[in-house]
């Protein structure tokens, strides 16, 4: 389902619908207990995101925006950026094309 990297990256495959969301959520909490300064959650492999999707990510972002953290969602798919676009999120995350360049960034 995920594949947690030593460098903070979330790496998601397929739909993100109410059948993995929590999951998901499960996922980034134990990444985000661990404060890390970054997390990239990568979406690459994402085809689809429903509410409880987007609920999972919100989440995520508030959660680390509470210690100060930075989340992050990279190589958001043509499939899912209307998602994003429709639920008026895409200025909400901070997305990057890739995982090098959501690393990479300042």
């Amino acid at each position: 389902m995920s594949l947690p990297s030593p460098r903070n990256v979330l790496t998601l495959e397929g739909p993100i619908d109410l059948h993995v969301s929590a999951k998901v959520a499960e996922s980034i909490a134990k990444l985000v207990k661990e404060k890390p300064a970054r997390l990239v959650v990568d979406l690459s492999r994402v085809n689809y995101v429903d509410s409880s999707g987007l609920a999972v990510l919100i989440n995520g972002t508030r959660d680390m925006e509470d210690y100060g953290g930075i989340f992050i969602l990279a190589g958001v798919r043509d499939e899912v950026r209307p998602i994003l676009e429709t639920a008026r999120l895409e200025n909400f995350f901070l997305i990057f094309p890739s995982v090098d360049e959501a690393l990479a960034a300042p």
